[in-house]
């Protein structure tokens, strides 16, 4: 089966760099019955942290940042591609946004069990649409 690449769109949260904070906002999250497509934490400035939140539905997400006085970042694009996981898998979507000069600015890709894997990538807005070309995203 062929890859799928799909443009997603997602929004961030800054949290303080505790244990426990990304537990809590997905816990909020889950609690209201939000489906995630994807989510990525990891360290940002002196203490904080970056929690991103890739979901089919932003709106719902949107509804519990304000329950929860969050506040998110305005709606950002990404892609994320799901397939097959063998050999060359990852290399092939990045060689082929390299071979049309795209920098990736962050990429996360990760085996799924049963033989598939999952990976985000994230390009600079300027480059989003020709990625989106190039990968052939739906």
């Amino acid at each position: 089966m062929a890859d799928r690449v799909r443009k997603v769109n997602y929004c961030y949260l800054t949290v303080t760099g505790r244990a426990g904070q990304g537990a809590k906002v997905l816990g909020a999250l889950n609690e209201a019955g939000v489906d995630l497509l994807a989510f990525s934490g990891f360290p940002s400035k002196k203490g904080k942290a970056q929690l991103d939140l890739l979901a089919p539905n932003l709106a719902a997400v949107r509804r519990v940042a304000r329950k929860n006085n969050w506040r998110l970042s305005t709606t950002k694009k990404a892609f994320l591609v799901q397939g097959d996981d063998k050999v060359g898998a990852v290399h092939r979507h990045i060689k082929k946004l390299a071979d049309k000069k795209i920098n990736v600015t962050a990429a996360d890709a990760v085996a799924a069990g049963k033989g598939r894997y999952g990976m985000l990538l994230w390009v600079k807005p300027k480059d989003y649409a020709r990625a989106a070309k190039a990968l052939n995203a739906r």
